[in-house]
């Protein structure tokens, strides 16, 4: 059963936290801004993504207040200036994030209130977050409101012009490790996620070389009762099918298996390919699922 939702229909307030809900985790932008008299303003905004690296492009949105319909500082700041360095949030500075996301006063430091250090920019004036592992200057390029009632969004739409990195979160070739920047996303209501240990895994695929699909995959495999979708992905994505060679009949798992009847042969040998794929074996699994073709 799918609850389906009509907008139209919905409180704003409970229609977004279906959407923040459902559309997550997303990455946050801690947003360093100016005032046209100098004053700084700090404040995190997670409808935020990067969206061109040439040019290097990134956009938020400072959206309306639902209570009150009225703009944040933010906005004010970045109409006024054309100004903002987006800072990346990771676990060390987390709850001093939140401490930003307060509703102060505009004549408030959040700096101050969250503890936070500022550093000057290169080339741009609000300063940046000494704390935050990665710093992007960014010019605004445009700023593109949504609607004028309260939720409505304002996209800032701002062209990178310089990047910041902590040498302390980069591998050994020069890119960052995402273990070592142990970054933080936003989800629904009071819940984040951190983006480290076991949460934090690569996925190999052929970009370039057309990988076998799902439709090429033995019926036997492929209308398999043990093998999830993940795992039929996982077997889907090499090149074609490998020749099936008689050797992995003398591993004992699969000597057991076939020495049983023709409904159990196929359960253990699919549940012992599941157990491959899951440790990252996929060549072996594919073996095993031919075993008794081979």
């Amino acid at each position: 059963m799918m609850k389906s939702i009509d907008p139209a229909h919905t409180p704003v307030p409970e229609l977004h936290q279906f959407l923040v809900g459902a559309v997550a985790p997303r990455p946050i932008a801690f947003v360093s801004t100016m005032t046209e008299d100098g004053k700084p303003n700090l404040a995190p905004y997670s409808f935020f993504n990067v969206y061109s690296s040439n040019p290097p492009t990134l956009v938020f949105s400072s959206n309306r207040r639902v209570q009150g319909n009225t703009t944040k500082d933010t906005l004010h700041n970045v109409q006024a200036t054309g100004e903002a360095v987006v800072n990346i949030v990771n676990y060390d500075i987390v709850h001093q994030m939140t401490l930003a996301s307060v509703e102060y006063d505009s004549e408030v430091n959040e700096f101050e209130k969250s503890g936070l250090t500022p550093i000057e920019s290169e080339l741009v004036e609000p300063f940046r977050v000494a704390e935050s592992p990665v710093q992007l200057e960014c010019k605004v390029k445009e700023i593109k409101p949504l609607g004028d009632h309260g939720g409505a969004g304002n996209l800032v739409i701002c062209e990178i012009v310089r990047l910041h990195i902590n040498e302390d979160i980069l591998d050994e070739k020069g890119r960052i490790d995402p273990f070592k920047a142990d970054l933080m996303g936003r989800m629904g209501r009071a819940f984040y996620v951190r983006a480290n240990g076991e949460a934090v895994f690569p996925i190999y695929r052929h970009v370039r070389e057309l990988s076998l699909g799902f439709d090429k995959l033995p019926t036997h495999i492929r209308e398999s009762n043990v093998l999830t979708g993940n795992d039929l992905a996982r077997l889907a994505g090499v090149l074609e099918i490998p020749a099936a060679d008689p050797e992995i009949k003398t591993d004992p798992e699969v000597m057991n298996a076939l020495a049983g009847n023709s409904q159990d042969r196929d359960l253990r040998l699919h549940r012992y390919a599941k157990e491959l794929v899951e440790e990252g074996e996929i060549d072996k699994a594919w073996q095993v699922l031919l075993a008794d073709h081979a």
